[in-house]
């Protein structure tokens, strides 16, 4: 712009005013994104957002695009539906404890391919739509703790190709279906301790080629089928816990061709015989199998050993057996040596019998 000599100031204000305009401008775009919903906390340098026990009913709608921390934890959300994350594309953790939430909607997460950590604890949810894993590829830790799960069907864990770990832990999961798990290749942690699982059964592991740890404490397991641990060949750390285990089958844990497994038995109604004796001695010969709470392990039954520690009988509990044994072997002695010598008694009788018969007739 060219200025005459008799308008120097008019121009110089004219500029002025335009570098102000351009300022309001870059201002007003700069706050449009990084705006945040009334009654969160935003932080403009990391882009985290803390929406937590704000009495929020529904997601909080104007949440700044560039979010990759959400917390919403602790509000009174019930339901979540397709477009509620509409815009968050970087999206990276998500809180979503100590809600009231009920139902998941088809798509509840779908703009959320970024993904990487979502923690559901403590709320009321009963099942999860078939379609929850559809748009969570890069899902690598779910947590859904402290719900009312009672079932996990295929197919909405399918696509969770990327998730490391899984908390399932303290719901009401009474079966797991036998696809349920298939597809999460990569899953190195399970936890499905505190639920109302009763057998372990074959095949229901298959695909968890990557698994370190399983803790299925706290359930009411009774039995693991043989081959039900089989394909897990990482597997480090096995709790059974505080379950209702009475027996134990050697073989089943024998199948478990790993480095090193770590095991955790006590807590279980054990029936304490020779037999489980037997089990626990070669189950502590094998070099790769350690039973880390063996000195806790203790006798349900018989009655005269409850509360006893399995270590501290161990000894006794093949006396019986032994005992029982001997007497068996024994009977079986005299009645063999009764035979032999009813045998020679006849034998004599009947040569003297024929010594007579000979003295008569001369």
């Amino acid at each position: 712009m060219k200025c005459e000599a008799s308008s120097v100031v008019g121009c110089a204000l004219q500029k002025m005013l335009s570098v102000l305009a351009l300022l309001f401008v870059g201002h007003s775009l700069a706050v449009g994104s990084k705006r945040c919903p009334p009654g969160c906390l935003c932080c403009d340098s990391s882009d985290l957002v803390k929406c937590r026990a704000k009495g929020f009913d529904k997601v909080p709608q104007g949440l700044p695009h560039g979010t990759w921390f959400l917390d919403l934890g602790a509000n009174d959300l019930v339901k979540l539906e397709a477009n509620d994350f509409d815009h968050l594309w970087f999206l990276k953790v998500l809180v979503l404890s100590n809600n009231r939430l009920k139902v998941l909607l088809s798509k509840a997460f779908c703009n959320l391919s970024f993904l990487e950590r979502l923690d559901m604890s403590d709320n009321k949810l009963r099942q999860l739509p078939p379609d929850f894993s559809e748009c969570l590829g890069a899902l690598r830790e779910l947590r859904l703790v402290r719900n009312v799960l009672e079932h996990l069907e295929p197919p909405c864990l399918k696509k969770l190709e990327s998730l490391e770990k899984l908390d399932l832990s303290y719901n009401r999961l009474q079966t797991v279906a036998p696809d349920a798990l298939w597809g999460l290749t990569r899953l190195r942690h399970l936890y499905l301790q505190g639920n109302q699982l009763t057998t372990l059964h074959d095949g229901r592991l298959t695909m968890l080629l990557s698994l370190e740890v399983l803790l299925l404490g706290n359930n009411s397991i009774s039995e693991i089928e043989t081959e039900a641990l089989v394909s897990l060949p990482g597997l480090s750390l096995l709790g059974l816990e505080d379950n209702r285990l009475g027996q134990l089958k050697f073989k089943t844990f024998h199948n478990l061709q790993t480095p090193g497994t770590h095991l955790r038995l006590s807590g279980n109604p054990w029936s304490c015989d020779c037999d489980l004796h037997h089990a626990f001695s070669k189950l502590q010969s094998v070099r790769h199998l350690h039973v880390d709470d063996y000195k806790q392990v203790t006798c349900h039954e018989p009655a005269q050993l409850a509360g006893e520690p399995l270590a501290r009988v161990e000894s006794q509990l093949c006396v019986a057996e032994t005992a029982t044994v001997l007497v068996i072997t024994i009977t079986v002695l005299v009645t063999v040596m009764a035979a032999i010598v009813m045998a020679e008694r006849n034998r004599k009788k009947g040569c003297e019998s024929e010594s007579d018969s000979d003295f008569q007739e001369k």
